[in-house]
């Protein structure tokens, strides 16, 4: 048999480069115009941050694009598609205002923030990579309510609520590009020149904020002196920022791996997506590619994880190869090491770019409720509440300290920031509604193993570090075992009474 000719480049590549490109370059322009809002030095952004993300973006699109060639040798086919590769937009989110934020918050000092981000972001890829061992059993195991409900909550709350701000905060460019994002993607109307929505939406808002005065000739000049030399460095920070991790900053934990297994079943999900279009890939070559990816990321100052994405079977229905994903890395590559991001950051108004991403988040909070039957609906809005405690603390703390630590001195006086990321006990209400009271038990008993050490509902690691808490999960954890037991005996009563 002949082996097949697999191209490096195609014409059809063009088209999904593009869609891929702009849907990291948004996630890069949040990341880039966030921070700076922070406070973070250009210094540290453009010459850090961007080119440690950039870095695992690379290492990821080409990696891909090599295991697209290794599939179409394998099958002998030259459809092969790449997988879609780039940072997550909701696991960004959680990472800019529920990692980097509380860490600037508690430290004052955004080089130790940064340090603090970048570890997570190391701990989290380690997390991703050693679920590739275990991926199926956990996504088998874990109620699918529970994790799809903590996205639903940071769905709501970071992603499209935080952009929501962004949207208003220029109304003439933000509704525009709204209206853009909507008649592409949810009316599904082709827009002029078969331009995708969401380049559109940019090109639209840069256009406008000029024309109107919003973003002037000066503007243009600071974006220019973005531009310079930013090379890959590596960095021991990830090492550094691990002791507050698991220190004054241990409450983050509660976040961090329930989001990292969300991203890993999430990677997962598009991995089988793809396969039913034609594609099969190894759904734990994947993991841990991803994971992988976020520790060299993390190696170089990154500090935020990445992920397949769902768009992979987009770019297998325009008919792309690998070469998208091999061009998306040598844009981005480029794109960092001369500091065009910042560039791009400077000119493209948040207005512009947020609309994509309100329509993201009110995306993934429709597929969290139409992935789970009705039933499980109250299990998802439980499970979303933490996120929207957790983005009251981050998101008014500054602009309403008395009122926020009122609420919560009032209803939790000994609570601490870390309170909120105990949302993953709370699993069990999804099982209730399936009346799986014995596996619900041992979820009440891990949430009052994980409150005794410390790792949620205190403030540091500690034995017996919160005590009202571990009690209250070890009675709850009986209750239901008491429950299983009675409705187990009730049902084996009602089998004897049909049988006589």
């Amino acid at each position: 048999m002949n082996q097949v000719h697999y191209p490096l480049f195609k014409r059809q590549d063009v088209d999904a480069f593009f869609a891929l490109f702009q849907n990291n370059l948004a996630n890069f322009v949040v990341i880039t115009v966030s921070l700076l809002a922070m406070g973070f030095s250009t210094d540290l952004v453009f010459g850090r941050i961007i080119p440690g993300v950039a870095v695992a973006v690379i290492v990821g699109n080409l990696y891909y694009a090599h295991m697209a060639k290794r599939l179409a040798e394998k099958e002998n086919r030259s459809d092969v598609t790449a997988l879609s590769y780039g940072v997550s937009t909701p696991v960004m989110f959680v990472f800019l205002f529920g990692v980097t934020a509380p860490a600037l918050a508690l430290t004052n000092d955004h080089e130790l923030a940064w340090k603090i981000a970048v570890a997570a972001a190391f701990l989290s890829g380690l997390v991703e990579a050693l679920v590739a061992f275990f991926g199926n059993w956990v996504r088998k195991h874990t109620p699918r309510p529970a994790l799809l409900g903590a996205l639903a909550g940071v769905a709501f709350t970071f992603v499209a609520g935080e952009m929501l701000f962004s949207v208003f905060e220029i109304p003439i460019i933000g509704l525009v590009a709204m209206a853009v994002i909507l008649v592409g993607f949810v009316a599904k109307v082709g827009l002029p020149f078969n331009i995708p929505a969401s380049l559109l939406a940019i090109i639209v808002g840069v256009v406008l904020a000029f024309v109107l005065g919003y973003q002037t000739s000066s503007d243009l000049t600071t974006a220019l002196s973005n531009v310079g030399f930013y090379p890959f460095l590596p960095t021991l920070a990830a090492f550094e920022g691990m002791s507050y991790l698991f220190g004054a900053l241990i409450g983050l934990l509660g976040i961090l791996i329930p989001i990292t297994i969300y991203n890993a079943i999430e990677t997962m999900n598009n991995v089988d997506a793809m396969s039913a279009a034609g594609d099969s890939y190894d759904v734990r070559e994947c993991q841990a590619v991803d994971g992988i990816g976020a520790m060299l990321g993390a190696c170089f100052g990154g500090m935020f994880p990445t992920t397949v994405y769902i768009a992979t079977v987009g770019a297998k229905q325009l008919g792309a190869g690998r070469g998208y994903s091999i061009l998306n890395a040598s844009i981005f590559a480029l794109a960092s090491i001369t500091g065009l991001i910042g560039a791009f950051s400077a000119l493209i108004p948040m207005a512009a770019v947020a609309p994509i991403l309100v329509f993201v988040g009110m995306s993934m909070i429709g597929s969290t409720f139409a992935n789970n039957a009705r039933r499980y609906y109250p299990a998802i809005a439980l499970a979303m509440l933490p996120y929207i405690a957790n983005y009251m603390m981050t998101r008014f703390n500054n602009g309403a300290p008395e009122v926020v630590a009122g609420i919560f001195r009032r209803n939790c006086p000994s609570r601490t920031r870390s309170d909120v990321y105990g949302h993953y006990s709370w699993s069990h209400h999804g099982l209730l509604i399936d009346k799986d009271f014995y596996k619900a038990s041992i979820f009440s008993l891990i949430g009052g193993l994980l409150s005794f050490f410390g790792f949620m509902h205190a403030p540091s690691l500690a034995l017996n570090a919160a005590f009202d808490y571990t009690v209250g999960y070890v009675i709850i954890a009986l209750f239901f075992l008491y429950t299983g037991y009675r409705e187990a005996k009730n049902t084996a009563g009602v089998l004897t009474k049909v049988k006589k």
